[in-house]
């Protein structure tokens, strides 16, 4: 167990997990572009000794790899495992009493312990100015923290065990804010931190808001966890790093962590917002400048050996995947739990992981039917996007019955629905609906629609590897690539509208074996990997504004096809891709020549 980050660096160094780079190295870009290289190429963490403009270390790709991640709680995993167990399934404990002998102990251990002095323990006031102001794309607003662990109590409940750890993104510099005053906070209305700052707002009160940065990186990791009802985040925090979470408040009464490395306090007073972002997000497009809530910062505590934490988000895969995959690991039975009848629910990283859901269940309704067809799931589908942060997809593939893939296996999982889908019957919309603030298809921010593709039943359809001829002779289709079997990307030849090539389709015919056509800017790109295909199709499409299909119809209100056309390409109100700087990747090359840091590490 670790009690500090210092103590999981070295540990991870010990163990060959880690590499120091002296040279200085620019927090502008440069920083950033490395961790970016370390992801792709699975390398070690990164300790930067020397950061421009900032006495103080950091570190990234802690969380490169699985291998790490499991590496760093390998003495607590199993633990936290039992304990998820227990709280999703208690009848286990009397199933097999020896397997969770040591769940309830770890449990009440992890209980959060208060320090009663009120100076922060072995914590020294800094400036904001004196952190390493790392931005990491072009497009920015300023320097952003990104692995924060965002602290406030309920205003009605106050207190740490009803408190609200969160990861929300927070800009520490740029645009209208005063430096070493003010913060920018980016949040959904829903999520924990705002309903608390809702519940001040109507009391005319400000928010009081600690900001915790570094610490056991279980700290970290449990400001990501989506936990069960009645779960402390402090708590989970405890539990994942086999030591308790350690707090005080300070002589302002803000709460501290005494294990962070950096604890920034302050209040978010009602009404106060200013400009927020540009930020390249994890959809791999930059979310825009929009006003969100200020927080107007009391103090700035550090450590005098404190570490910078940071990471890199842009299109996926990048770290906070791992992020994901670890939550899967020990929360992947929860919602099994919280919705009757569901068997898994597969958030899709390559989509950006909030635009797309899979999902598998039962289908018990109605076992007289003669002719099969959704009637459960469709109640199920609406139980899981009425569910915490899955509440933010846009696109549901749904489905149950007999030898249903994993939807874990996209791609078995997507043949097995478009086999059986009826797109005359099975396209269910909900329109004029919220959907998630970081994600522009809709035209309007947090506007946009859902769509749920629930399909069940026998197999209806041989699904073609081919580019059907008719296709590849329509004059109105400059280049078509499948994609899979049954989905075809095509390209519309210049100047051609979606409603030309609708008509040219239904004239043509022949699509029966051809259930999904994505059209794109280019068919090559989207047809070389699933990843490519996945990213493109669900970041670049509403459902409502971008779904159109062949041989239309409209029954008692219900819109269908026999194909269905989804629209991906770019449009002027998307926001703009993430792409690196060609002059900074040239010049993070000076680490990677022989004698450098990281010369034999990154390519």
């Amino acid at each position: 167990m670790y009690t500090s980050l210092r103590e999981a660096i070295a540990d991870l160094e010990a163990a060959g997990h880690l590499v120091r780079v002296t040279e200085e190295v620019d927090p502008y870009l440069e920083m950033a572009a490395i961790q970016l290289r370390a992801y792709e190429q699975e390398a070690p963490a990164i300790l930067f000794e020397n950061v421009k403009g900032s006495s103080m270390p950091a570190v990234a790709n802690l969380f490169g790899t699985m291998e790490r991640s499991r590496f760093l709680f390998r003495d607590t995993l199993e633990r936290v495992e039992r304990v998820m167990e227990l709280r999703e399934n208690p009848p286990k404990a009397l199933q097999a009493p020896w397997k969770y002998t040591g769940a309830a102990a770890a449990a009440t251990n992890a209980l959060p312990l208060k320090r009663l002095k009120t100076s922060p323990v072995g914590l020294k006031e800094i400036k904001l100015s004196d952190l390493p102001q790392i931005q990491s794309w072009p497009m920015d607003g300023g320097a952003f923290i990104t692995l924060p662990q965002v602290f406030s109590e309920d205003p009605d409940r106050p207190g740490v065990m009803k408190g609200n750890l969160g990861m929300y993104r927070v800009q520490i510099s740029g645009n209208e804010f005063v430096q070493d005053e003010e913060v920018g906070m980016h949040y959904q209305i829903h999520r924990g931190i705002g309903v608390h700052h809702t519940k001040a707002a109507e009391k005319g009160e400000p928010l009081r808001v600690s900001i915790f940065i570094g610490g056991p990186p279980a700290h970290t990791l449990s400001a990501v966890m989506p936990l069960p009802e009645g779960m402390s985040e402090l708590t989970f925090a405890g539990l994942l790093a086999g030591r308790r979470f350690r707090w005080s408040r300070d002589e302002e009464g803000s709460v501290i962590s005494n294990d962070a490395d950096v604890v920034i306090t302050g209040d978010i007073y009602p009404g106060e917002t200013k400009p927020e972002g540009p930020f390249g997000d994890h959809l791999g497009y930059y979310s825009l400048t929009h006003e969100f809530p200020l927080m107007r910062v009391r103090k700035v505590y550090a450590r005098e050996d404190a570490v910078w934490p940071f990471t890199v988000v842009g299109r996926p895969p990048q770290e906070d995947t791992t992020f994901g995959e670890m939550i899967h690991e020990l929360t992947g039975g929860a919602v099994k739990q919280e919705i009757p009848g569901v068997e898994e629910v597969h958030a899709v990283d390559a989509s950006g992981v909030h635009p797309l859901l899979f999902a598998v269940g039962k289908e018990r309704y109605t076992p007289y039917q003669k002719t099969k067809r959704p009637a459960e799931l469709l109640t199920i589908a609406n139980r899981i996007l009425g569910t915490g942060q899955l509440s933010l997809a846009k696109y549901m593939f749904i489905t149950g019955g007999e030898n249903v893939p994993s939807a874990q296996d996209e791609q078995a999982f997507l043949q097995y629905v478009l086999e059986r889908v009826d797109f005359t019957r099975d396209l269910h919309f909900q329109t004029n609906t919220t959907i998630d603030t970081l994600d522009y298809t809709g035209g309007t921010l947090n506007e946009g629609s859902k769509v749920v593709i629930a399909a069940y039943g026998d197999r209806k359809r041989e699904l073609t590897e081919e580019v059907p001829k008719a296709l590849a002779e329509a004059a109105v289709v400059r280049k078509a690539h499948m994609v899979l079997p049954g989905i075809c990307a095509i390209e519309p030849a210049e100047g051609v509208q979606m409603e030309e090539v609708q008509k040219a389709l239904e004239e043509a015919g022949g699509f029966d074996s051809l259930p999904l056509l994505i059209v794109c800017d280019d068919a090559a790109f989207t047809a070389a990997s699933m990843e490519n295909f996945l990213w493109t199709t669900f970041t670049r499409s509403s459902p409502a504004e971008d779904t159109h299909g062949l041989n239309e119809t409209i029954r008692d209100k219900h819109w269908g096809c026999t194909t269905l056309l989804i629209d991906a390409r770019r449009k002027p109100h998307h926001a703009p891709m993430l792409e690196k700087d060609p002059e900074v990747e040239k010049a993070i090359e000076r680490l990677l020549v022989p004698g450098a840091s990281l010369h034999g590490i990154l390519a």
